[in-house]
């Protein structure tokens, strides 16, 4: 890899929500700033930037990530979806429309952080209880809806998934 010199730009190729992207970012510029402000993909919000709030999280090949402490030239070699992935065709999916008629969000800075979290715990674990999903949220700061809604969101889409998967 070519050492860069003081100001040049680095320039790197992502693969995002199954497209690639080529940009010119800074060798400091995290994923979460280069999400947002090179690619446009401003659902990714950056809240505390030091790994704290849950905000900013992504996928990272399948496995959720704080994008404010991952740099954008880290990345390149993985698959990365934002909250952006998870609707398909203008679609709300199971998770966020439980979200939508459940009131798990108040202001929304921290619902697409939390969606990333459980979208993976749902994936992951179709069998998690009322206690796996507030472990999962334990890494999320929510300073407005106190995280009922949140959790009856996620509980009503692993039921109505067991369900499908029953009569299946």
């Amino acid at each position: 890899m070519k050492k860069l010199e003081v100001g040049e730009l680095a320039r790197i190729s992502l693969c995002v929500n199954g497209a690639q992207h080529t940009v010119s970012v800074e060798p400091r510029t995290t994923l979460g700033d280069c999400l947002r402000n090179d690619l446009g993909l401003t659902g990714t919000h950056l809240g505390c930037e030091h790994g704290v709030c849950g905000a900013c999280t992504v996928h990272v090949d399948g496995a959720t990530a704080r994008s404010c402490l991952m740099l954008a030239a880290q990345a390149q070699r993985y698959e990365i979806h934002t909250v952006e992935s998870l609707a398909c065709n203008g679609e709300l999916n199971d998770l966020q429309q439980a979200f939508r008629e459940l009131h798990g969000l108040q202001c929304g800075f921290c619902t697409p952080g939390i969606l990333m979290t459980l979208t993976e715990l749902l994936r992951d674990m179709p069998e998690a209880t009322e206690e796996d999903v507030r472990l999962a949220l334990s890494g999320h700061i929510c300073r407005c809806t106190g995280y009922q809604n949140i959790v009856a969101a996620a509980m009503r889409t692993l039921e109505s998934r067991r369900t499908v998967h029953e009569r299946a």
